[in-house]
């Protein structure tokens, strides 16, 4: 059974979505302030965070970037702000989703499955073996999930690492943003797909010796992005 923790100061949508997703067969604690949903998220062990972005004591920002320094268990971020800087600055920080309160109990449960049955697949058998994929100086460990360029060892979260891998795996294919959003997240991407953007320009700061001429991840205006050989 997989164990989500749930970090939200409004106790009556903590206990909401506890109860939702106990009904979908998860095993979920809640924590109500950021300090001690911080504590519990670093030293025990989780499936899935979902973490509310304004919290007392540590916000969901903070929380978000300490377990990602650490962890690559999936992360979803809820807030009733619809500002895109928070949610740029949310995926930023390794964050996998962002959902804008309100929201329906029901889409949060869709969401956690979708990210939960990705990570189990990309994380598991369904892997190749020994797979690696090297293209002009860029290596990707398939198996072990490692990244390096030019020999220098990157960190990649989760979804990047995913990202980088499927398109490294379909050179020259051009794919659209929600391809993107609906092959990595297993989702549709409902018009919001600044995910994938943000995404895109995370991979590139780690892989691109110049981030506004891309050697290997090609913007291809209009359409998407394609990985160039």
């Amino acid at each position: 059974m997989s164990r989500i923790l749930i970090v939200e100061d409004e106790v009556a949508i903590a206990e909401l979505e506890k109860d939702y997703l106990e009904l979908s067969g998860f095993e979920v604690e809640t924590e109500n302030d950021g300090e001690s949903g911080l504590k519990k998220a670093l030293e025990e062990e989780y499936d899935l965070f979902i973490l509310d972005l304004m919290l007392p004591g540590v916000d969901g920002f903070e929380i978000c970037k300490q377990i990602r320094d650490k962890k690559n268990t999936p992360i979803i971020m809820v807030s009733a702000k619809k500002d895109d800087i928070d949610k740029i600055r949310g995926l930023g920080l390794g964050a996998d989703d962002y959902l804008t309160k309100p929201f329906s109990p029901s889409e949060l449960v869709a969401r956690v499955k979708a990210h939960l049955s990705r990570y189990d697949r990309l994380t598991g058998s369904a892997i190749e073996a020994n797979k690696i994929i090297e293209i002009r100086g860029l290596k990707i460990d398939t198996t072990a999930r490692r990244v390096w360029i030019n020999g220098e060892e990157k960190t990649f979260t989760t979804k990047e690492f995913d990202l980088l891998t499927f398109l490294a795996g379909h050179q020259n294919h051009v794919y659209s943003k929600e391809e993107l959003f609906r092959e990595i997240w297993d989702m549709e991407s409902i018009g919001d797909i600044a995910t994938v953007t943000v995404h895109i320009k995370k991979i590139r700061e780690k892989i691109e010796v110049d981030t506004s001429n891309p050697q290997y991840i090609e913007t291809i205006w209009g359409v998407g992005y394609r990985f160039k050989v």
